[in-house]
């Protein structure tokens, strides 16, 4: 940071800010107010296009309020590849106390040379410089985005202006954050970054375990492939410049060609082994050849040739290569070789990200989220998608091998054998699925007993058995007391573990008999005694009532709730009744009548009559 306080600049600034003070009206201040934590510049600045990069600082800030300075068209910070220097301006008022220090970000890692120049209402001027000419080290804060720490004091407007000088695109992306907005922002985005690269480097040492293993070249390519993109998306989100060479400007400056140009000779050769392009189409595989060539051309002259002249020439080459191995996938689908449809798949994602940062790159499109990481989301899918193409291409030529030898030996047979195999393994799967699915229909699902529907045909040919046998049968009727008041009172997940628990207790109750036990309904149970007549029935009744209320049911979802129960019981004497309907409503009206009588108490049939 240099303070810049020359006695005869005074004259100038004030001469400028005489200049700029209709120009400044016109732009407007941006105000910092308390509680904003970050606020994207692109909407608020004007800039003015130095076309042969001459201006110094003091004819920048002469020009501002003039025409020279201009609002972004459509709030767009991307010009593509343009000569010359940029300079941007904005006024900021900091109405925030409490944040005194903000942190202007660049989020565009490329850009060559940045000088930032503050002036206060006093008339001092601050100058910071920042880019990839300079050593990492130097930035504000060790983050992979230009970034400048700014010191706005509280009510007072001070104006900031940015010049910008690069050979790679011109993108001015600028945004204000507070240490604590910035600090959120580049945890959630190194978490993304970290997501994505771990993506990579898991398909990366899978499908090297499967090189090793098979020795196939695609594998090999396909490594080749994922290592070079992912040091290319290393340098063009800044990664390289911040790990790998951060005091290295020369290679920072160079690392973009150089990663692009591997990256494309790897997609080629890839493309030419998995796609079979050697047999299914000779020509499509001698143009690859010729493009592969090509880039390798390239990268030893992104070694020489100016990052202003290479850089936008290995982007254009780009977009022709995407193109080509469209054109050389399409036809290998069009010949009806299988595993080039999921390659031409996993390539229409690449293609779109990496079309649309190119585009970005050119100014052709805005810059936002999605087509800044574009290329990100694109070549993650790509990576899938072709480990799965892969691996289907491996299993397809396994197949055919295996089909080749099965048909030289008694193909027919084995044929035969395998397909009775699978049907009667389907057969199997089917059988036990149904059984299943019986068994599924049978239960209530909260409670785990019978349902209505079983209980009602279990009860049927108990009922005709008891009839035949001429023995009695019981029928119990079990209501919990007050349920309602306790969903009301403390929820409805507290009432089913009331349900579960009391349902529970009732199977422990009867578990030295045979009985069948059923959810009826609501918070209603029902018993079958077969053999027992009434006195038994109201002894099991007791047991039943006073398993229930003996102790508070516990909930995972609340405190314990204390719950009583009132049964009605009806003993079915042989030959009186045939309709299990009539034996219900009668042990129903048993309910209701111990209902009547305080609950938590057990009535028979013959009371309630």
């Amino acid at each position: 940071m240099i303070v810049a306080r020359p006695w005869m600049a005074w004259i100038a600034l004030v001469f400028a800010a005489l200049l700029s003070a209709s120009g400044s009206a016109r732009a407007g201040v941006i105000e910092l107010s308390p509680g904003t934590g970050e606020l994207a510049l692109s909407p608020h600045v004007t800039f003015f296009h130095d076309a042969d990069g001459r201006d110094t600082v003091h004819d920048a800030w002469a020009r501002i309020g003039t025409e020279a300075f201009a609002p972004l068209p459509g709030s767009n910070p991307a010009f593509g590849f343009q000569d010359g220097a940029f300079w941007v301006h904005a006024r900021v008022l900091n109405r925030d106390a409490d944040e005194p220090r903000w942190l202007l970000v660049q989020t565009y890692p490329l850009s060559d040379h940045l000088d930032l120049y503050l002036r206060y209402p006093d008339g001092r001027v601050v100058h910071h410089a920042g880019g990839d000419t300079l050593p990492f080290g130097q930035r504000a804060i060790r983050y992979r985005h230009p970034n400048f720490l700014l010191d706005l004091p509280a009510g007072q407007p001070v104006d900031i202006l940015l010049r910008v000088q690069s050979q790679s695109s011109m993108q001015l992306p600028l945004v204000l954050y507070t240490p604590g907005a910035f600090t959120e922002l580049s945890r959630d985005a190194q978490f993304a970054i970290g997501l994505y690269y771990g993506i990579l480097v898991a398909l990366f040492f899978y499908n090297l375990v499967l090189w090793l293993v098979l020795r196939d070249a695609s594998y090999f390519w396909y490594l080749f492939h994922i290592g070079a993109f992912g040091l290319v998306l290393f340098c063009l989100n800044g990664l390289g410049f911040e790990y790998l060479w951060p005091d290295n400007t020369w290679l920072a400056d160079k690392s973009v060609p150089l990663s692009i140009s591997l990256a494309l000779i790897g997609m080629h050769q890839f493309a030419r082994v998995f796609l079979g392009l050697h047999e299914r189409w000779p020509l499509g595989n001698r143009v690859s050849i010729v493009a592969i060539v090509a880039f390798v051309c390239f990268g030893i002259a992104a070694v020489f040739v100016p990052y202003r002249l290479i850089t936008p020439a290995v982007s254009l080459a780009v977009l022709a290569s995407i193109v080509w191995i469209t054109v050389a996938s399409i036809d290998s689908v069009r010949k009806r070789y299988a595993p080039a449809r999921l390659f031409l798949l996993s390539w229409a994602m690449f293609l779109a990200g990496t079309a649309i940062y190119t585009l970005v790159a050119f100014g052709v499109i805005p810059k936002n989220f999605f087509t800044e990481y574009g290329v990100q989301l694109g070549s993650a899918l790509e990576m899938l998608f072709l480990s799965v193409a892969l691996s289907y291409r491996y299993a397809a030529l396994r197949n055919e091998n295996g089909r080749i030898v099965r048909e030289a030996n008694v193909r027919l047979e084995r044929e035969v054998a395998e397909r009775t195999q699978e049907l009667r393994g389907t057969l199997a799967q089917l059988e036990q699925a149904h059984a299943r699915l019986h068994e599924s229909s049978r239960l209530d699902g909260l409670t785990g007993l019978y349902n209505r529907s079983h209980f009602h045909d279990a009860f049927e040919g108990l009922l005709l058995e008891c009839n035949r046998e001429r023995r009695p049968l019981s029928l119990l009727m079990v209501d919990l007391d007050h349920f309602k008041s306790i969903n009301d009172e403390h929820g409805h997940l507290v009432g089913d573990d009331v349900l579960r628990a009391a349902a529970q207790r009732i199977g422990m109750a009867l578990r030295p008999r045979e009985a069948l036990l059923a959810r009826f309904g609501g918070e209603e149970f029902v018993i079958v005694l077969p053999g027992t007549d009434l006195h038994a029935a109201v002894a099991v009744a007791e047991a039943v009532r006073r398993a229930i209320a003996d102790s508070p049911c516990e909930s995972q979802h609340g405190p314990p709730v204390r719950v009583s129960a009132s049964v009605g019981v009806h003993t079915v004497v042989p030959g009186t009744v045939d309709d299990i309907e009539d034996a219900l409503q009668v042990a129903d009206q048993a309910l209701y009548a111990a209902k009547a009588n305080g609950r938590d108490c057990v009535r028979t049939s013959i009371s309630a009559a």
